[in-house]
C-alpha cells in the first residue's frame, strides 16, 4: 500500500476512467480502487471488468460492492462504515482477497483491526469536496493516534494536496490519495509522480522538471 493510492472519480475525470487509470499506472501506481456511487449495477460490472483488465499486475479493488468485486475477480474491496461488515465480506470473499475499511476515529480503527481488515483508509484528514458524506476532518492528530496503535497499512484520504502531503507522510501514512489534486491537472501522470516522490524521499517533495506543470493543489 505504500505510495499513491488511486481512486477513480467520474465527476472530475477529463479523459474517462480508463484513460485516468492508464495514466495512474504509467506513473507507477500499484493500487487502483474503482469507485462510483451513482452507477447502476450493470454499469459497475462493465466498467470494473474493463479496468480489471488494465490493472493486471497491480492491486485492483472495488469500492463497496463485494458482488461486483467477485464478478470481475478483483483483488479485493474497500468498505465504508455503512457497507457490509468486514467479517461478512471476508466470508464471501475468502481469506486471500484484500479488504480495506474506511475509519474516521480511533474506535473505528480498533474495530476494523479486530474484524480482520487488511488495511485502513483514514478519512477525511482534511476537508474534502469529492466525498460529501465523508464527515468532519480528523486532521493529522487522528492519523498519528491510529498510527501509534495500528500496525496495518494506513492510507490517508481527504483534502490532500502536494502542499500538505509531506505532513501526511510524516504523520505515519503508508499511502495517500489526492483525487482533486491529480484529476484537475492537465498532466495527471506528472502530478501523481510528484506525490510518489514523497515516499522515495522521506516526505520531501522533489522539485519538478522544467517541463512539469506547477500548482498541483486543486
Amino acid at each position: 500500500m505504500r505510495g499513491f493510492y488511486f481512486i477513480t472519480h467520474r465527476p472530475l475525470s477529463r479523459r474517462g476512467l480508463a484513460a485516468d487509470v492508464q495514466a495512474a499506472l504509467a506513473a507507477g501506481v500499484r493500487v487502483v480502487q474503482y469507485r462510483d456511487k451513482d452507477a447502476d449495477t450493470r454499469t459497475l460490472y462493465a466498467e470494473a471488468r474493463r479496468l480489471r483488465e488494465l490493472c493486471r499486475g497491480v492491486l485492483f479493488l472495488v469500492n463497496d460492492r463485494v458482488d461486483v468485486a467477485l464478478a470481475v475477480e478483483a483483488d479485493g474491496v474497500h468498505l465504508g462504515q455503512q457497507d457490509l461488515p468486514c467479517p461478512v465480506a471476508r466470508r464471501l470473499l475468502g481469506p486471500h482477497r484484500i479488504i480495506g475499511v474506511t475509519v474516521s476515529s480511533l474506535a473505528e480503527a480498533r474495530q476494523a483491526v479486530q474484524d480482520g481488515a487488511d488495511y485502513l483508509g483514514v478519512s477525511p484528514i482534511f476537508p474534502t469536496r469529492t466525498k460529501p458524506d465523508a464527515g468532519a476532518a480528523g486532521g493529522l492528530r487522528l492519523l498519528r493516534e491510529i498510527r501509534a496503535e495500528v500496525s496495518l497499512p494506513l492510507v490517508a484520504l481527504g483534502g490532500i494536496t502536494l502542499a500538505n502531503a509531506p505532513q501526511v507522510v510524516a504523520a505515519g501514512a503508508d499511502g495517500l490519495c489526492a483525487i482533486s489534486a491529480v484529476l484537475s491537472e492537465p498532466d495527471m501522470e506528472a502530478a501523481i509522480r510528484r506525490f510518489q516522490s514523497l515516499f522515495a524521499t522521506g516526505g520531501a517533495p522533489v522539485a519538478p522538471a522544467a517541463s512539469s506543470p506547477e500548482g498541483l493543489a486543486p
